[in-house]
């Protein structure tokens, strides 16, 4: 009989991991690059949103 290959295992377990974590990574991050009112306008894409100002 054969022995396992525990290294194997934790190996391909390992990857697994790190695939879904980078897929939910990019996920997120595509989420948020692209929202719909700032798409249009080329200025407040890479700088994020401009901080609001409130009246005390």
């Amino acid at each position: 009989m054969a022995k396992p290959n525990y290294q194997y295992e934790k190996r391909q377990k390992d990857l697994a991991k790190k695939k879904k974590k980078e897929e939910k990574l990019a996920r997120k991050t595509q989420k948020t690059d692209v929202p719909g009112a700032e798409a249009a306008d080329p200025q407040a894409g890479e700088t994020g949103p401009a901080p609001t100002q409130q009246d005390s």
